[in-house]
């Protein structure tokens, strides 16, 4: 079975580095780091501290100062190759990331993706035949030598390059290459990485040509594959999805792209925005889920040269048919009970787990402990899950491969109701019509932090009116907001009433409504 090496170099955010280590190798696969040498120190030791006692992870034994378009990113992945071959040698492939790449499949279909056809993935179309540059020099970044970094030296690089060209200082391409370029992210077997490795050794002319060329990392192994591989052997594309603008420039993907990404026939994609951290969530939970089944439709480059073409006729703002996790869905069913006695919503949440096979949770954005399955990290904290509720309740539908789910809101939570009232799902509200007795308010001006144990008894007297006024005002916001489907069930309610809305508000049948509403101690404090 396929075991896979990630060679990741990295520059920045050592948290997200970490992070991504600890899920690639969570899944029995190894990692190479390559942390630039330009970059924080103290970065480099969190990230050493975080992952050494890890032993799916390893780092290149020497650092480089990586320039964007220079020499220093091949030798870095080099470095990072080296470091992975010795350390892990039942790795069967090696797959160059970056730390803009998340999983766009399971592991689970990665590994059955690989272990399918014994071949290297790795573009390598022709240098000189193809529009593959889009922008800037083309045969230029060959025959000239390009010492000097672009971005951090433009007057040096273009003052050697200009003289260079004055003076037709021009040289030769080694005679035995097949000059081919593509993308940088690739992955390839054992056997060629050894071979590449070997060829690095043993051809120092070539090492030393392509060390002053203009961007080798798009030209580099993508001819040495070629050259020590048969052609049979290797399939020219890579399993990154990654589409570039007509400006050369790499399209930024965010969480309204999830259903597209995941349908491409690709294995990782690259770039996913920093600021889409609901599609990071869900694409880190998908990388360690089982039994995932995935409908390639591989349309996403085809749709965005058709949607930026409609942009071009005057029609940028076209629906984005893609967005499918923007919403529930039209055949969700979300049902929400509303209550301010959460001891009470509670009750009949574990009433529903025993007596339906309806999924039911608790307070999920007001507590930590919710009666939540673990979903890879979205369900940690509180913060997370009111950042990204729709991507939660999808998620828990997923897990529990339901499109039902049950869940509790405080009233007081009125975003969050109205936010999933104006969801595309059906959303069914059952309110559980509260009695406020006097021993309740002063609880409860004690647990919102008005009144302590030392507060004067005539100063809780006096905020008692006050809460009480302020109860009701969040009981008639709720009812103001006039749901399709808006039940209640009270203490002062008889059984059979009680029975009836639960029956409604649950689609279920009129036996089960009843044992519902007859929960022993249900309404009491």
């Amino acid at each position: 079975m396929a075991k896979i090496a990630f060679i990741l170099l990295a520059h920045k955010d050592p948290a997200g580095l970490i992070a991504q280590a600890e899920r690639l190798t969570a899944t029995g696969d190894f990692v190479s780091i390559h942390f630039d040498a330009n970059s924080n120190a103290h970065h480099y030791s969190q990230i050493r501290s975080a992952l050494d006692a890890n032993p799916n992870v390893t780092f290149a034994a020497k650092r480089l100062k990586c320039g964007w378009g220079g020499w220093s990113l091949v030798a870095a992945t080099l470095e990072a190759l080296r470091a992975a071959s010795d350390a892990f040698p039942t790795a069967t492939h090696f797959y160059m990331l970056s730390g803009d790449c998340m999983p766009i499949k399971s592991v689970e279909y990665a590994h059955q993706f690989l272990d399918t056809n014994h071949i290297d993935y790795i573009e390598c179309v022709d240098f000189f035949g193809t529009d593959w540059i889009k922008t800037g020099m083309k045969e230029d970044r060959l025959i000239y030598r390009h010492w000097f970094n672009e971005r951090t030296q433009p007057r040096r690089f273009y003052a050697s390059y200009e003289f260079q060209k004055r003076f037709n200082l021009k040289r030769r391409i080694p005679d035995d290459l097949q000059m081919r370029i593509g993308s940088q992210w690739w992955c390839l077997r054992r056997e060629t990485i050894e071979k590449v490795l070997e060829f690095c050794d043993t051809r120092r002319d070539v090492m030393r040509f392509f060390s002053t060329t203009w961007i080798p990392d798009e030209t580099f192994f993508q001819t040495i594959v070629p050259h020590v591989v048969p052609r049979t052997e290797i399939e020219s594309r890579t399993l990154t999805y990654l589409i570039f603008t007509d400006y050369g420039m790499p399209v930024v993907f965010y969480s309204d792209h999830y259903n597209m990404l995941v349908s491409q026939d690709y294995l990782f994609a690259r770039k996913i925005s920093p600021e889409a951290l609901e599609l990071r969530e869900r694409l880190g939970a998908l990388w360690q889920a089982e039994g995932m089944h995935f409908a390639i439709s591989d349309e996403g480059k085809s749709l965005f040269r058709f949607l930026t073409w409609r942009g071009r006729i005057g029609e940028r703002f076209a629906p984005r048919f893609w967005e499918t996790d923007a919403s529930l869905g039209r055949n969700s069913t979300l049902m929400v009970i509303v209550a301010k006695k959460w001891h009470v919503a509670k009750r009949l949440t574990e009433a529903i787990r025993a007596y339906t096979d309806i999924p039911a949770v608790d307070y999920l954005f007001n507590e930590t402990d919710a009666s939540l399955p673990d979903l890879g990290g979205v369900e940690k904290t509180v913060e997370k899950r009111q950042r990204h509720r729709r991507a939660l309740i999808r998620l828990l539908m997923d897990e529990y491969d339901d499109y039902r789910m049950v869940i509790c809101l405080d009233p007081s939570a009125l975003d969050l109701i109205q936010d999933f009232q104006q969801d595309k799902s059906e959303t069914r509200v059952l309110f559980i019509d509260p009695k406020f007795d006097e021993e309740y308010l002063r609880g409860h001006v004690t647990r919102v932090g008005l009144a302590n144990e030392s507060t004067p008894a005539e100063v809780v007297d006096r905020l008692l009116p006050l809460v009480q006024r302020d109860l009701r005002q969040e009981t008639e916001r709720v009812r103001d907001l006039e749901f399709d489907s808006f039940e209640t069930i009270s203490e002062r309610q008889s059984p059979a009433k009680n029975a009836a809305a639960l029956a409604t508000f649950l689609r279920v049948e009129e036996d089960v409504a009843a044992a519902l509403a007859d929960t022993p101690h249900l309404f009491a404090d």
